[in-house]
């Protein structure tokens, strides 16, 4: 294990602190590749790629791809080596006229689960709205990512003197027991009225003017920071870190980097918790699209481009299950990943996980290389376990997978747990894939 894992630990939780939102995380991602002198590319416009020229390319703005070209010429090119992670976390979707009356006093705020979630933790927690906004400029239409950062609202609870059974039942209503209080008085006497506050804050918050506003796709958020806890500190207690942890990493390990016979790649892709399918998700053309514009740019098309494929590898960066204190009897007996233990090779015999024989021995290698350990995930067999990045992207390219994650406790919790040796764990492996 290295010496640096704590400063790795608190660096990744900086930046899931940042990350608010999907839209923010990949701004985050963008701003640390353009001060590495990163270029920006736009789909619409032809692409010049140059030797050693670091690029990447945006879509929604809460999806991004960055590659950097290897230095040798581009006949000597071998294949792709890529990293794919997302940027978007369960949450709360905040519905248009997303003001409620309540009970002619209280103000609460119309909005719908996105993703998986367990309810409960989002209960009596300070939270907020961010994401992006579409405004008009002139005579165009600009966007830009908005985040009102102040603590806004709170989803409480129903007492246990009213409820009994609330601690045996916990099942909630997500149109009638969820919707955030965001103002205790629709009508504020002497003071500004609750009605329309939200898009005044959200105008304020962006510096526009309010009647510029024409279009918003935001999120609830927990206000909470992540922090370092345990006896040595050996745990991470933030939210978002499903799949922020490994956004962090796989950029960390693609800029520290120098690629030699390989383009590599890191891909952050929006939706995933809601299905990929969507023209940002990764069952979407953006990869696709991407890297055949990419082997235009090198003069590697038809066959020559395919060959590049056949020698490409996909690592899928995604966290798994750790094994849990208090209900071990929910792990599959034989593979039962830890916190801090390190990195996680994902396996479903149902091909929800896109790991064979070949990418697990890769995966292996990598690690064995890096100096550092990895363990072995398996649904308990009957349980229906969650898909993620390798085996939908390989339906858009086909190109060797294998599916990894970094353990973690309470997945989709609005608050989750995770090891903080990992993070540099993951970090090491990957830079070993994107140097061979």
């Amino acid at each position: 294990m290295g010496e640096n894992y704590l400063e790795d630990a608190g660096a990744c939780l900086a930046f899931i602190e940042k990350s608010v939102s999907c839209f923010h995380a990949v701004e985050n991602v963008r701003m640390q590749l353009k001060e590495k002198g990163f270029i920006e590319l736009r789909e619409q416009d032809e692409w010049t790629l140059e030797p050693g020229k670091g690029c990447f390319v945006t879509r929604n703005d809460s999806s991004l791809i960055a590659f950097q070209m290897p230095e040798r010429p581009f006949g000597e090119a071998a294949g792709f080596h890529i990293t794919a992670s997302h940027s978007d976390s369960p949450a709360f979707k905040v519905k248009p006229q997303a003001e409620l009356l309540a009970e002619n006093s209280y103000v609460r705020l119309n909005v719908e689960p996105y993703g998986g979630m367990i309810y409960a933790s989002w209960m009596d927690r300070c939270l907020s709205v961010a994401g992006k906004i579409v405004f008009k400029q002139g005579d165009t239409l600009a966007s830009k990512t908005v985040n009102i950062d102040e603590d806004l609202l709170v989803i409480p609870n129903l007492a246990i003197h009213m409820n009994h059974e609330i601690n045996k039942n916990l099942t909630y209503d997500p149109q009638t027991d969820l919707q955030p209080l965001f103002c205790g008085d629709w009508e504020k006497e002497g003071k500004e009225s609750c009605k329309g506050i939200l898009e005044k804050k959200i105008a304020a918050s962006a510096g526009i003017r309010e009647e510029d506003l024409l279009g918003r796709d935001l999120f609830v958020y927990v206000r909470e920071k992540g922090k370092l806890a345990g006896a040595d500190k050996e745990l991470m207690i933030s939210p978002r870190l499903d799949d922020l942890e490994c956004v962090y990493a796989s950029l960390k390990a693609f800029l520290a980097s120098k690629p030699e016979r390989y383009v590599t790649v890191c891909a952050v892709f929006d939706n995933e918790e809601v299905g990929s399918y969507t023209r940002q998700g990764a069952a979407s053309t953006f990869l696709k699209d991407t890297l055949e514009r990419i082997g235009e740019g090198m003069d590697r098309k038809g066959s020559s481009y395919l060959r590049m494929l056949s020698d490409s590898f996909m690592v899928s960066a995604d966290n798994a299950h750790a094994l849990h204190p208090g209900f071990p009897q929910k792990a599959d007996p034989s593979n039962r990943p830890r916190l801090n233990k390190g990195i996680v090779i994902k396996y479903h015999g149902g091909q929800k996980y896109t790991t064979d024989a070949y990418s697990e021995a890769v995966i292996k290698s990598l690690c064995q290389q890096a100096g550092v350990p990895y363990q072995t995930y398996c649904n308990r067999s009957g349980t229906v376990g969650g898909s993620t990045l390798g085996n939908i992207s390989s339906t858009q390219v086909s190109i060797p997978a294998a599916d990894v994650g970094l353990p973690q406790l309470a997945m989709h919790s609005a608050v989750e747990t995770a090891g903080s040796r990992d993070v540099e764990y993951l970090i090491r492996m990957l830079k070993v894939f994107y140097e061979k």
